[in-house]
């Protein structure tokens, strides 16, 4: 089972990163993969996830240009990604558990979306948060129902807990966003942090955004030290939105001890 998850994810992984280039040229996904120099349309045999990258030496077969590393680099990412989260949350006899895995997979690779996406172009794509923002409420309506009991209170409905969480989020990057003239931080970090809140949930949510904060600031200081960046240059932030929330999901799985520094948040 983990080796089927890792191979779906490598497909999705090589299909993401059409999209991700076709956004940004307003381009349709439904075409045939080209070449972004020559344009020269791509074989079937040169478009096998990871495979074909080392087969041709990292260059494209009809001008020799070099392939990007973003290309399979997103494509194992992808792949790993989808096998861990089989892993660790599928059930093969439990139906709900298919349902968890599936939202998992959809929201894990719109979030892989927004994290090269604004980290190649500085931009969000909005589509992304959007698609996984009504992903992550469908899935939330339809798990409270499957599992609703009076029994329980308001904060163990994952709808309620989301909203919060994400409400929380977004009211605080948008004053950040607001009060600095986006000089800080892009208001379209506001909507990345209501997807992560939403996911996450209340009151994971302030885990993740110190794991986001910890390493934008890393990444950061790295780029300072070595002279890439300079202390008034700009660094996206949806990529460590995107990683926090990763980890805070995966972290306490990995690490089972984790767990209980999570309870803290309880």
């Amino acid at each position: 089972m983990l080796i089927i998850f890792f191979l779906l994810g490598l497909i999705v992984g090589s299909f993401l990163n059409v999209v991700i280039a076709r956004l940004y040229t307003a381009e349709t996904i439904l075409g045939r993969s080209h070449c972004p120099h020559c344009q020269a349309k791509i074989r079937w045999y040169d478009n096998i996830p990871l495979f074909s990258f080392v087969v041709l030496g990292m260059r494209c077969r009809d001008c020799g240009e070099k392939i990007s590393w973003q290309y399979p680099l997103v494509e194992l990412s992808t792949g790993i990604l989808f096998a861990l989260t089989s892993y660790y949350f599928l059930e093969v006899d439990n139906t709900q558990s298919w349902l968890e895995v599936f939202y998992y997979l959809i929201v894990f690779s719109l979030l892989i979306i927004i994290f090269v996406y604004d980290f190649k172009y500085m931009e969000i794509p909005m589509i992304a948060v959007w698609l996984g923002t009504g992903a992550t409420i469908v899935y939330y309506l339809l798990y409270d129902w499957m599992n609703f009991s009076s029994s329980l209170g308001i904060m163990s409905l994952n709808i309620f807990s989301g909203m919060l969480a994400g409400a929380a989020a977004f009211l605080f990057f948008f004053l950040l966003s607001a009060g600095s003239k986006e000089k800080w931080m892009g208001m379209g970090d506001s909507y990345v942090a209501l997807l992560v809140g939403l996911i996450t949930k209340w009151p994971l949510i302030f885990a993740a955004l110190i794991a986001a904060f910890t390493l934008g600031a890393i990444f950061g200081i790295i780029l300072i030290v070595t002279g890439k960046k300079t202390m008034k240059s700009q660094v996206p932030f949806a990529p460590f939105l995107a990683l926090g929330a990763l980890l805070v999901i995966f972290i306490p799985q990995i690490f089972p001890a984790v767990k209980y520094w999570f309870l803290y948040f309880y």
